[in-house]
C-alpha cells in the first residue's frame, strides 16, 4: 500500500505541475499498486480526480481565470458523454477498458511529446469571451462530447485533451485554460461518478477509505506542485512524464489486450463419472 500511495502522491504532483494528466495514472496505480478490481477502479478513479480537480480549481476561481462560458459550452456536453460513456462501459470487461486505457495513455504520451502551446493571457485575451473564427459553439461542444464519453468509459479526466482543444482550437490562453479544464473535469467526474454508483452492486463494493486517502494525497500533492511550478523545465517535466507514461501504457496494454483478444473460456461444470 506504500507504494500506492506514493502513487497518489504522484497524480497531485503532475496536476499541479502540469495541469493536466495525473489523473491518467490512477486507474493503473489503483488496479497494480492497490490491488483493485479493474472495474472497481474506474470508479473509485472518477471520485478521486473529480475531488483533487475540484479543490486544484479553487486558486484559479479566487483569481478569475476560469472562462464560465467556456465551461457551459465544453462541460455540459461533457457531462451528458460522461453519462453516455458509463452506460458503455457497463457492457466492456474489465481488460477491455484496460485496454482502451492503454491506448489513451499512449495518445496522452503522444501529446505531451509536443511542445505545449505558447499564448500568453495578453495574447488571447480577446478570444476569451468568445471561439476563435475557426472553432464554432457546436465543434466546442462536439468536443466536450467525446471527452465525456472517454471519461465515462476508462475514468480519466482528458485533461490532456481538454486544454489543447481548447488552446489550439478555441483560442482560449494559458492564463484560463487551466482552470477552465479543472472545472470541466470536475464536472465530468462528478457525473461519471453519480451514474456508475447507479450500477447494481457498485456503491457497496466502494472502498471509501481509499478514496477518501488518495484525493486528500492528491490534493495535497496538487498544492505542491502548483508551489513548484516555474522552477522545473516545464519542457523536460513534459517529456519524463510522457516517456513514463509509454512504459506503463505498454504494460496495460501488454497485459490486457491478450485477455480481450482470447478471452478465457467459460469453465464448464465437472460431470461425475
Amino acid at each position: 500500500m506504500s507504494m500506492a500511495l506514493i502513487g497518489a502522491v504522484l497524480i497531485g504532483l503532475s496536476l499541479g505541475l502540469l495541469g493536466s494528466g495525473g489523473s491518467i495514472l490512477t486507474v493503473p496505480i489503483l488496479v497494480y499498486l492497490a490491488g483493485e478490481p479493474e472495474k472497481l477502479a474506474v470508479t473509485e478513479s472518477l471520485a478521486i480526480v473529480g475531488l483533487i480537480s475540484l479543490f486544484s480549481a479553487v486558486p484559479y476561481a479566487r483569481r478569475r481565470a476560469i472562462d464560465g462560458r467556456r465551461v457551459l459550452l465544453f462541460g455540459l456536453p461533457g457531462m451528458i458523454g460522461t453519462a453516455l460513456g458509463t452506460a458503455l462501459s457497463a457492457h466492456l470487461s474489465g481488460a477491455a477498458q484496460l485496454t482502451l486505457f492503454a491506448a489513451v495513455m499512449l495518445l496522452s504520451a503522444t501529446l505531451m511529446f509536443r511542445p505545449p502551446p505558447a499564448r500568453t493571457a495578453s495574447a488571447g485575451q480577446s478570444s476569451a469571451s468568445q471561439p476563435s473564427a475557426g472553432q464554432s459553439p457546436l465543434m466546442t461542444a462536439v468536443q466536450g462530447l467525446g471527452v465525456g464519453i472517454l471519461t465515462g468509459v476508462v475514468g480519466v479526466g482528458g485533461g490532456f485533451l481538454i486544454i489543447p482543444a481548447l488552446v489550439l482550437l478555441g483560442g482560449l490562453p494559458m492564463s484560463l485554460a487551466v482552470g477552465t479544464s479543472l472545472v470541466i473535469i470536475t464536472l465530468n467526474s462528478a457525473t461519471g461518478f453519480a451514474r456508475h454508483l447507479s450500477l447494481p452492486g457498485t456503491a457497496e463494493q466502494l472502498h471509501w477509505p481509499l478514496i477518501l486517502t488518495f484525493s486528500l494525497i492528491g490534493v495535497g500533492g496538487s498544492l505542491l506542485g502548483s508551489r513548484l511550478n516555474g522552477r522545473v523545465p516545464n519542457v523536460a517535466l513534459r517529456r519524463g512524464f510522457a516517456a513514463f507514461l509509454v512504459v506503463m501504457g505498454s504494460y496495460v496494454l501488454a497485459t490486457n489486450a491478450p485477455r480481450v483478444l482470447h478471452p478465457a473460456p467459460p469453465q464448464a461444470a465437472v460431470l461425475g463419472p
